[in-house]
Parts: C-alpha cells; structure tokens; sequence
C-alpha cells in the first residue's frame, strides 16, 4: 500500500469513527464542513484545469447539500425556516452546477460564503456540555432551532 493509499484509508476510517461517534447536531456541522471541503477541491481542480477532479468535487457539494442537508430538514416542525433553508439549499446547488458548466470560481466562492455562513449559524445553537467544576448558563438557543433537522 503505498503512502497515498494509506493516508486516503487512514482519512475514511478518521471520518467513519467521527460520523458513528457524532450526535445528530454534530452530524450537520460535519456535512457542512465536507460541503466547503467539496468545493475547495472544486476550485483547485479548476486552477489545475482538472475537468475530473473538478467534477467530481462539485457532484460531492451538490450530493452533501441535497442528499445530506436538504434531506434532513423536518419540513413539518421546521416550518418557513425549514422551507427557506430547503430553497436556499437548491439554489446553491444550481448555483454549483452553473459553477461545474463554466468555471464559474465566483459561483463557487458564494456558495461557499453560504455553507460558512450557515454553518457558524448551527454551530452557535450547539447545546454546549456542562463544565463539571462551575456551570456556566448558556443562552437558549430558538424552540424550534434544533427541530429544523428532522433528528434534534
């Protein structure tokens, strides 16, 4: 096995142990995250003027944000959040593929001023663990923040 093929399975057990060890917020934080990975390796690919690798990353974004983010929205508990997140997940995605058709760098990069934005966004709804010494209150996050995504 060489150094390469090492590093790539060492990467896939790394992230198979976070994914089986993540609790459902975690989960979204870790979509998010391999979304704006997704794309950085898009705009590599195109500064490479690599079709295939570039290709393949933008079909990873779009798979990551359709089949992972957009599919795990509760639409019913959510409500008008859960729906403009679904709308705003689609465009990104057409966003994408327009990205993909024209080399369009700036496609990618608002796409992925998008995924930070909501990513900071999730992050900061996070339930933080309480510390054992001294308890410090957190602000609570929206009744419905953790519901959107159907497993909170």
């Amino acid at each position: 096995m060489n150094a390469t093929a090492a590093s790539k399975a060492y990467a896939k057990v790394g992230v198979e142990s976070g994914v089986s060890a993540a609790d459902p917020h975690k989960l979204i934080s870790m979509l998010y995250q391999g979304a704006l990975l997704a794309i950085a390796n898009a705009k590599n690919g195109i500064m490479r003027n690599d079709v295939s690798a570039k290709g393949t990353a933008i079909s990873k974004a779009i798979a990551i944000i359709d089949e992972g983010l957009n599919a795990s929205l509760d639409k019913n508990v959510g409500g008008p959040l859960a729906q403009n997140l679904s709308s705003l997940y689609e465009y990104m995605c057409t966003r994408l593929i327009a990205a993909n058709l024209k080399n369009d760098m700036a496609a990618l990069d608002e796409v992925a001023r998008l995924l930070a934005d909501l990513k900071e966004a999730w992050e900061s709804i996070r339930p933080h663990a309480a510390v054992a010494a001294q308890p410090v209150p957190q602000p609570k996050p929206a009744a419905n923040a953790q519901l959107v995504y159907g497993r909170g």
